[in-house]
């Protein structure tokens, strides 16, 4: 286990979190990033040692983690499970479906105030690139599709979201410090997809939306169409 004081999750992103939420945030990222690896005992004594909190708070985190099925609860602590590979595909299934539908919502919505909200956070995102931090640009990307989310008020599609929103956010904030490191040249193209997504939405046309989720989603490429088909015809089917 990582030692006291080592946080692989941002301070700044939890500033109004309670003891428990701050634990949850940060053992979330640990077992994710495999820092904590699978089959791990933790210790509620320990993990309250560790944080420098009561146990309290320890079991709010280790309830929270257990409901996202990344660990298994025990007498006095839990076992590390962690998350597999077909799970993490899961995550983007799940993200595509959603903001498939939600596109599809969004054509027959008024959408000005959304593309300049938009455009707002892209520009936030480019200062975060220029100055070359990844913990900023990482909670200004999922805004970004958060924001397009909340736009249809879509009350089971946010608590899908909201369900989904604390794991997706530790990968990606792995994924882009990795980057800013590694691939720092990729953020171009990364701010050139977010771009498509604004002008899909703009002009509501689905064909620039499918070109912006194959290139935002690269790594799942194959599945976007398969996903988008079947979303229009469960669109089609509620009709």
């Amino acid at each position: 286990m990582a030692a006291q004081n080592e946080f692989l999750y941002p301070a700044k992103w939890l500033s109004k979190a309670s003891a428990g939420e701050r634990v949850t945030s940060e053992l979330r990222m640990r077992i994710i990033s495999g820092m904590i690896e699978s089959g791990t005992v933790l210790s509620e004594n320990k993990l309250a040692a560790d944080f420098a909190v009561s146990r309290s708070p320890i079991r709010e985190a280790l309830k929270t983690l257990a409901s996202e099925k990344i660990i298994r609860l025990e007498r006095m602590g839990a076992t590390v499970v962690g998350l597999t590979e077909k799970e993490y595909a899961e995550i983007y299934d799940v993200r595509i479906l959603i903001e498939t539908f939600v596109f599809e919502r969004l054509v027959g919505m008024e959408t000005a105030e959304l593309v300049t909200e938009l455009s707002k956070i892209l520009e936030m995102m480019k200062i975060a690139i220029k100055y070359q931090d990844a913990d900023e640009f990482s909670f200004q990307d999922v805004l970004f599709h958060e924001t397009i989310i909340r736009a249809i008020n879509h009350s089971y599609i946010l608590m899908i979201w909201d369900n989904l929103k604390p794991v997706m956010e530790g990968l990606i904030l792995l994924s882009m410090r990795s980057r800013f490191k590694e691939k720092y040249e990729d953020f171009g193209r990364i701010i050139n997809n977010h771009e498509l997504y604004i002008n899909a939405i703009k002009t509501k046309d689905r064909d620039l939306m499918v070109k912006s989720l194959h290139q935002n989603f690269d790594d799942v490429q194959e599945k976007v169409e398969d996903l988008w088909r079947s979303q229009l015809m469960l669109s089609k089917g509620g009709e």
